[in-house]
């Protein structure tokens, strides 16, 4: 019968607790000795559990911090490539106004020494001479 009192908190229908017996609450009294155990359990896990946010929140910033960094370093990288760009593309440019310069005094001088030809085998050196001399000279 002690039972009886003992349980009698439990919600359960008047024939059903007649039918039951101290050996089937036998596991609700250990739970009361398994609840302490089981209260100091879930506060290790608790802790363990805090540990592991800690070390997750910890590991997440360390991501990000990586992830900061490689992207700084990417943008790094584009900026000076930009630049090893722009350099190329100033020595080409220059370069290649220094050949269309070097080719215009060629031109200049060759054109020079054609007038001087056309006016030596004209035999005329005067004003005349020269104006027909321009004139064949730009039909060429």
């Amino acid at each position: 019968m002690t039972h009886v009192k003992r349980f009698q908190g439990i919600p359960m229908s008047k024939s059903m607790r007649g039918l039951c017996k101290e050996e089937d609450y036998a596991f609700l009294g250990m739970s009361e000795k398994t609840t302490k155990e089981t209260a100091r359990v879930a506060g290790a896990l608790g802790d363990d559990w805090r540990d592991q946010k800690e070390e997750r929140v910890r590991r997440r910033l360390e991501r990000e911090q990586q992830e900061k960094e490689r992207l700084q370093e990417i943008e790094e990288g584009k900026k000076e490539k930009e630049q090893q760009w722009r350099t190329h593309v100033a020595e080409l440019t220059s370069s290649q106004e220094k050949t269309l310069q070097d080719r215009l005094a060629r031109l200049r001088r060759f054109r020079e020494f054609q007038r001087k030809v056309l006016v030596e085998e004209s035999g005329m050196e005067d004003r005349a001479a020269s104006i027909t001399v321009n004139q064949l000279l730009t039909r060429m």
